[in-house]
């Protein structure tokens, strides 16, 4: 594949507590990670979730059980961390990643932070948010355009650190030559629309739309880092 990232502090935030994962090879690897807790526990979380799955993943077959495990490890990593220092206690940081094998696409996923795919011209995220109001969108009792400004949206469900142990979505998505995937924290996604994302994809060229998305983050408000990645399969 071929990708760009982007990744940025924001208009508000002292520190940048997002990570990518960014590790081309035989196998590409792809992901970020929105750290949350204390001045600097959420840096450390996603930090340590970035290298705990490149250190296990890297250069390796994809399969939906390596990916769980190792997302899965870097839960326990963070966790135990958090016994270690009072600065660290409650941090804790959403993943998003994507595996590329020769026919198939693997997606391994906790937490807010997003997947999309575009295809044949539609944008569809392949993630599942793990938050308040996703639960309460997907349970009927709101409607997604209240969710856009419900005073709970930022409150997330499942996180890795949080607990000792973690529920991982795991997914194998077919994928075809030309296909995108957008993968961003949600200092993108509070601020700019599925429909947008999907106008800026199909126009620009990958590094161009990489710029005008995190533009966008960061005039609609920027209250959150903001981080992005851009792939597109090839041949």
């Amino acid at each position: 594949m071929k990708a760009v990232s982007r990744t940025h502090i924001g208009n508000v935030r002292k520190s940048n507590q997002d990570a990518l994962i960014l590790l081309p090879g035989a196998y590409d690897l792809y992901g970020v990670a929105d750290g949350m807790g204390g001045h600097k526990a959420g840096d450390v979380a996603s930090r340590m979730a970035v290298e705990k799955l490149k250190e296990m993943l890297g250069d390796q077959k994809p399969s939906e059980e390596l990916l769980r495990a190792a997302i899965e490890e870097a839960n326990r990593s963070i966790f135990e961390t958090q016994k270690t220092s009072e600065d660290f206690t409650g941090m804790g940081t959403t993943v998003t990643v994507i595996w590329e094998d020769k026919r198939r696409m693997l997606l391994g996923h906790v937490g807010d932070s997003r997947a999309y795919r575009v295809r044949n011209g539609k944008i569809e995220q392949v993630s599942q948010d793990h938050s308040m109001v996703a639960e309460l969108v997907r349970d009927g009792l709101i409607t997604p355009e209240e969710a856009l400004v419900h005073p709970y949206r930022n409150i997330i469900t499942r996180a890795l650190g949080a607990d000792e142990t973690v529920n991982v979505d795991i997914l194998t998505l077919n994928k075809r030559k030309g296909d995108k995937f957008l993968l961003c924290s949600d200092g993108l996604s509070e601020y700019v629309r599925d429909n947008e994302m999907l106008d800026i994809l199909l126009r620009m060229p990958m590094n161009e739309a990489a710029d005008e998305l995190l533009s966008m983050a960061l005039e609609g408000g920027g209250h959150d880092n903001i981080s992005l990645v851009i792939a597109e399969v090839g041949a």
